[in-house]
C-alpha cells in the first residue's frame, strides 16, 4: 500500500469517525473530505487526477453536477406534487379500510403498500407518508404502534431494492460510469426483477411471521401527542350534529345582502362556515360576500337558531356529511391562547378575529362542553380550544400571531385532488417510461419535474422546501472520495484482496460477498455513505475476474437497501423509534431473519435473472 492510499485511507476515517461519535454531522463530514481532497490536489498530489495537475482540484465538486444529484432532486419534488394532491393519504386509508381489526392482514398491507409507494420516491418520503395512517389505524383498531410501524420501515427498504430511484441505486449506478474501464450505467429494469423477488419475499415474511416476531411495546410519547386528523377533531367538537345546509331561493329577501347585512351571528348566534356558489366553493366567506339565488350556505349552530331562518327565506336541512368539507384551497384547525396573550377575556367579535385573521371559528372547546352558537360573544379563557376553517394560503399569517397556537391537524383524511393527482401521476409514469425506453434518468426526471413547476402542481418555494439537502450534500461530497479510491488505486487493491477470498466461489461467490459487505457495513454507516465505500471496490472486482459488473452493482446496491438489523441503518428507522417505543435489540430480533432470506432470494435472482 502506497503512502498515498494511507493518506486517503485516513482523510475518509476521521471525518467518518468524528460522525459515527456525533461530533460532525455526515454530510459535513463528507464536505471535509472533498473538500481535503481538492487542496491535495491543488498541491500536487495525484489523488483526483494525475499528479501535477491542480486544476483537476475542480473534481472535488464534481459531485453537484452528477446525474445522481439532479435525480434525487427531481424525485424529491415529484414526491411533494404526490403528496400535496392526498394521493398516498387516499391509498393509506384504503389500507385501513381493507385491513380491518386483522393484525397480520394490516402488517402485510403497510409493508406492501410503502413498498410500492418507495417504487417512485425516495425510501424515507415513502415512509413518512405511511406513518400518520398506521397510527391511526392503530387507535382505531386498538393494534399496538410497535405491531405496524416496523413494517412501514422494512417495507420501504423493500421497495427500495426493486427500483432504480433510490438514492444508493442510483449512486451505484453513477459508479459504473467512473469505473476503470467505464461501464454501461444501469436502469429501472436492472433492479425490478431481483428486487422484486427480494420485496415478494419480504412481504411474506412480514405477512406470515410479523405477529409472531414484532414487539408488542408501549406506545411512545410521540403517540400520545401527535396531531390528531381532520374527523376525530370534528367529533372532539361534536360538529356532526351542528352542521346545516341553508339554500337561498330567489325569493328570499337575503338576495343581493352581504353576510354582514343578514345578522346571522348576531342576531341568531350562527357561524356560516361555508358557501357554495356555483361550482365555486368559498371557505370561511367574508363579511362582504354578497349571496346570490341558488347559493348554499354551510352553517354551525343550534337546529332551532337554524329553523328562524324560514323568516328570511331559506330553506335549511341537516348536513349530508358529518364534516366540513374545506376542499383543496381550505383547512381546518385548532388555536390556543397563549399564556400571556392579550386575547384573554376578550370576545371573537371584540378582537374582530374573522376580518383580522381571514378565518371563520366554528366551534369552542372549553373543559368537556363544546360551544357552536354564539361563539363570537363568549370571552376566551386559557385552556380553550377553537376550530378554525378558512383558506390555506392565510395559515402562514395566523402562525405569526402571537396571542394564538396554531395546531395543525394530521393530513391523513384531506381529500384528494382527482385532477391534480392524475396530471402529476402522468407526470411520473412518463418520466418512467421514458427512463425505461432509454432516455438519461436524470433528464427523465428533471423534465418531469420542471413541467410540475411550470404546470403549478408545485410552486418554486415548496421544491426548495421538498429536497432533502443533506442526502444531496453527502452524495456530492462522497463522490469525490469514490473517485479518489478509483484513482489511486485503493478500490483496485481492495478488490484484489476480495478476489483472493471469494475466487474459488466464482461469479456468484462475489455476488454474495458484495452483498454480504455492504449489508454489514450498512447497518452502522447507512446506506448512501456505504455505497460510495463499497461500490468502487465491488465493481472493480467484478471487471478484474470478468463478471457482469452490473450483476455485481445491483448486488452492492441492494445490500445497501438490507438496514433491517440496527435503528441506525437507516433513517426511516430512526422515524419509526419514537411512536412505536421501540428499543434497540427490536430491530436486530426482526431484522436477522429477514437479512438471511433476503440473501438467499438474491442468490436466487442472480441465477434466474442474470445467469450467474
Amino acid at each position: 500500500m502506497t503512502s498515498l492510499q494511507m493518506t486517503l485511507i485516513a482523510v475518509v476515517l476521521i471525518p467518518l469517525l468524528l460522525a459515527a461519535l456525533d461530533k460532525i454531522r455526515i454530510d459535513l463530514a463528507a464536505l471535509a473530505m472533498a473538500a481535503t481532497l481538492g487542496l491535495m490536489q491543488l498541491a500536487g498530489f495525484g489523488i483526483l487526477g494525475p499528479a501535477g495537475k491542480p486544476q483537476e482540484a475542480i473534481q472535488a465538486i464534481a459531485g453537484f453536477s452528477q446525474p445522481t444529484v439532479i435525480t434525487l432532486i427531481s424525485l424529491f419534488i415529484l414526491t411533494r406534487g404526490l403528496e400535496k394532491t392526498g394521493v398516498t393519504r387516499w391509498v393509506a386509508q384504503k389500507i385501513t379500510k381493507a385491513g380491518g381489526n386483522s393484525e397480520s392482514r394490516l402488517i402485510a398491507l403497510f409493508a406492501g403498500v410503502t413498498a410500492v409507494f418507495s417504487l417512485v420516491m425516495n425510501n424515507l418520503a415513502a415512509g413518512a407518508l405511511i406513518l400518520p395512517s398506521a397510527l391511526e389505524t392503530s387507535r382505531r383498531t386498538g393494534i399496538r404502534p410497535s405491531k405496524l410501524l416496523m413494517s412501514v420501515a422494512y417495507g420501504s427498504l423493500l421497495g427500495g431494492s426493486a427500483t432504480y430511484f433510490t438514492t444508493a441505486n442510483i449512486i451505484v449506478s453513477d459508479l459504473l460510469r467512473i469505473a476503470k474501464p467505464p461501464q454501461a450505467a444501469l436502469n429501472f429494469l436492472d433492479f425490478f426483477p431481483t428486487g422484486g423477488l427480494i420485496a415478494v419475499s419480504g412481504i411474506l415474511y412480514l405477512a406470515f411471521l410479523g405477529k409472531k416476531l414484532l414487539p408488542d411495546r408501549t406506545p411512545g410519547a410521540f403517540a400520545s401527542f401527535s396531531n390528531v386528523t381532520r374527523d376525530e377533531m370534528e367529533n372532539y367538537f361534536q360538529l356532526g350534529e351542528r352542521l346545516w345546509e341553508a339554500s337561498v331561493p330567489p325569493t328570499s329577501p337575503l338576495v343581493g345582502q352581504t353576510l354582514a347585512e343578514t345578522c346571522f351571528g348576531a342576531q341568531y348566534g350562527l357561524v356560516v362556515a361555508g358557501l357554495w356558489h356555483g361550482n365555486q366553493t368559498i371557505i370561511a366567506p367574508a363579511a362582504e360576500q354578497i349571496l346570490s339565488a341558488g347559493d348554499r350556505l354551510l352553517i354551525v349552530g343550534r337546529e332551532e337558531r337554524v329553523n328562524q331562518l324560514a323568516e328570511q327565506g331559506l330553506i335549511s336541512e341537516q348536513h349530508a356529511h358529518d364534516s366540513i368539507n374545506v376542499g383543496q384551497g381550505g383547512v381546518l384547525l385548532e388555536i390556543i391562547p397563549s399564556p400571556h396573550s392579550t386575547a384573554l377575556g376578550k370576545t371573537l367579535k371584540e378582537l374582530d378575529f374573522r376580518n383580522q385573521s381571514g378565518f371563520t371559528v366554528v366551534a369552542l372547546r372549553r373543559k368537556e362542553r363544546s360551544y357552536r352558537t354564539n361563539v363570537g360573544d363568549i370571552p376566551l379563557n386559557f385552556g380553550d380550544v377553537l376550530l378554525l376553517a378558512g383558506p390555506a394560503a392565510r395559515l402562514k399569517m395566523l402562525q405569526k400571531h402571537t396571542d394564538f397556537f396554531v395546531l395543525e391537524p394530521d393530513a391523513a383524511n384531506l381529500p384528494v385532488d382527482g385532477q391534480k393527482a392524475f396530471f402529476i401521476l402522468a407526470i411520473l409514469m412518463a418520466a418512467i417510461t421514458a427512463s425505461i425506453l432509454g432516455v438519461p434518468t436524470y433528464l427523465a426526471t428533471l423534465c418531469g419535474a420542471v413541467a410540475l413547476m411550470i404546470a403549478g402542481g408545485v410552486s418554486i418555494e415548496e421544491s426548495y422546501q421538498s429536497v432533502e439537502w443533506q442526502a444531496v450534500f453527502l452524495i456530492a461530497g462522497m463522490y469525490a472520495v469514490s473517485l479518489a479510491m478509483v484513482e489511486t488505486g485503493l478500490a483496485g487493491l481492495f478488490s484484489d484482496s476480495i478476489i483472493r477470498l471469494i475466487a474459488p466461489f466464482g461469479p456468484l461467490g462475489l455476488v454474495a460477498g458484495a452483498y454480504l459487505l455492504t449489508a454489514l457495513l450498512t447497518q452502522g454507516m447507512g446506506g448512501q455513505v456505504t455505497a460510495l465505500v463499497t461500490g468502487p471496490i465491488t465493481i472493480s472486482a467484478a471487471i478484474s475476474m470478468g463478471v457482469n459488473p452490473q450483476a455485481v452493482a445491483v448486488a452492492t446496491a441492494i445490500g445497501c437497501s438490507a438496514s433491517f438489523l440496527t435503528p441506525m441503518a437507516h433513517p426511516v428507522n430512526i422515524l419509526m423509534i419514537a411512536p412505536a417505543g421501540y428499543r434497540f435489540k427490536d430491530f436486530f430480533h426482526v431484522g436477522w431473519p429477514l437479512t438471511i432470506l433476503s440473501f438467499l432470494a438474491l442468490l436466487a435472482g442472480m441465477k434466474i435473472f442474470w445467469g450467474l
